[in-house]
């Protein structure tokens, strides 16, 4: 069967649903096409027992106003929950226990994670000269302007959250780029902040409140509401083998026995499923398309139906490499949103793996169920012995990319292939940010620039 479309959009995770959903707004005809047999990629959300967990992000931060602008857009169909003052704080795993990181001038200076001289060393760095190397690690350059603890105890526990990496192995300027920006336009990061602080902001700027945030009831509500915005016909799942070609100034999308004939497509599927998708590119091209290597994760939710003396207020904490142990971070979504867990109990997320360890990937799933029991009690304060009540392994191989230095071959590679087929779009979470806000931005620029064609 052969179909004419406007636009297709190839991949149903959040970037796709999100661009779809905008250009349905927008009033523009737009199909989406889906491998799997359900929207939403990695962003499932599950029931058990009055526990709500993720099975992919856990949370995300309004970091643009496109992101608020999305909620805005959804409107009752789909209510913005943003975390509760507890998730202000941060923990961080240091000799057998976790501590709150620094949220202020005295907290900064009694705390424990950072050495004195690390302390001293920081009023100095608005006077340290700037980096020249442009692939300078998050880690060396961190350790250069801030102390070798610094990283230890909060760049390589915050690169764990984030990325599931190692420091010292993603580039600056690709992997945190306002980081990397703040010394090479104000050369200090400390300068550049206060900079930034004193900009003018516009009443649009000012909705970027880098709040925390869900969605009531979870993330599956966020991908339920896009879907209704899109519209059920105009969604296609389990398009299996699905191939792209050039046809004319048009192009022919074709999977099974079915066929679209579109002006325009966008692909916001993840770097390792391009070659398929596109086998009539150069194989140079498509080797530097899909040269991105995505970190296994292990995302464990464990429920508590009644956690007694136990009471953890942040937003979770996370585990140094330093640190040597078993698990990246904890999460706590009970103590950040309303009605994760039943009211005398806890939710929490473990994740394990990650660049360092991907080898945990091949952990048994009893492995995993006494790792987070043994855990509840020598890192939650649980009584010695104390089981979790509820226990939901996801297993991701390919879960957070890591922007290393081919990243700039494959960005060259995208604009390359752009430019030699007007009208084929190329985005996702191999370029411009890997979080649920940038992911949203991205997709609303494509909307935009979609509908101004």
């Amino acid at each position: 069967m052969e179909q004419q479309r406007k636009i297709v959009v190839v991949g149903a995770g959040l970037t796709g649903l999100t661009c779809a959903a905008h250009l349905r707004h927008k009033g523009q005809d737009v199909v989406v096409l889906e491998a799997a047999e359900r929207i939403g990629g990695l962003m499932q959300t599950e029931e058990i027992d009055g526990f709500i967990m993720e099975q992919g992000p856990s949370t995300g931060t309004i970091k643009y106003p496109e992101v608020a602008e999305l909620f805005d857009m959804l409107g009752d169909d789909c209510a913005l929950e943003v975390a509760q003052r507890s998730a202000k704080c941060r923990l961080i795993w240091k000799d057998g226990r976790f501590r709150a990181l620094p949220s202020g001038l005295w907290s900064a200076i009694t705390t424990p994670l950072f050495t004195l001289k690390d302390k001293f060393r920081i009023l100095g760095e608005p006077w340290r000269k700037k980096g020249t190397d442009p692939n300078e690690s998050v880690g060396s350059l961190a350790e250069r302007r801030l102390g070798r603890s610094f990283v230890d105890y909060a760049v390589d526990p915050f690169l764990s959250g984030v990325y599931a990496g190692d420091p010292y192995k993603l580039p600056t300027r690709l992997a945190l780029p306002k980081l990397y920006a703040l010394e090479q336009h104000y050369g200090s990061f400390i300068k550049g902040s206060i900079a930034l602080a004193k900009q003018p902001k516009t009443a649009r700027d000012k909705r970027a409140t880098k709040d925390v945030f869900s969605t009531c009831g979870g993330f599956r509500n966020l991908v339920s509401a896009l879907g209704r915005v899109i519209g059920e016909d105009r969604i296609i799942t389990s398009c299996k083998e699905l191939r792209i070609e050039p046809l004319g100034d048009k192009w022919k999308l074709v999977w099974g026995e079915n066929t679209i004939i579109a002006e325009q497509v966008i692909t916001t599927c993840p770097a390792y499923a391009l070659p398929e998708l596109l086998e009539f590119l150069p194989k140079e091209l498509l080797n530097d398309l899909s040269n991105l290597y995505y970190a296994p994760v292990i995302e464990i939710g464990v429920g508590m139906r009644n956690t007694g003396r136990v009471h953890w207020n942040a937003f979770g904490g996370l585990v140094p490499s330093k640190e040597r142990q078993n698990v990246l971070g904890i999460l706590m979504p009970s103590a950040c949103f309303e009605g994760r867990s039943p009211k005398e109990g806890a939710n929490y997320a473990f994740f394990i793996g990650g660049a360092r360890h991907p080898e945990y990937l091949n952990k048994t799933d009893e492995e995993l169920t006494e790792l987070v029991n043994k855990s509840l009690h020598t890192m939650l304060g649980y009584p010695e012995g104390t089981r979790a009540d509820v226990i939901r392994i996801y297993r991701h191989s390919h879960a957070i990319p890591q922007y290393m230095p081919e990243t700039d071959a494959r960005l060259h590679a995208i604009d390359v292939i752009e430019q030699a087929h007007p009208g084929l779009h190329i985005i996702g979470n191999l370029k411009d940010g890997i979080g649920m806000g940038d992911r949203i931005k991205q997709a609303v620029d494509m909307a935009d620039r979609i509908s101004s064609i």
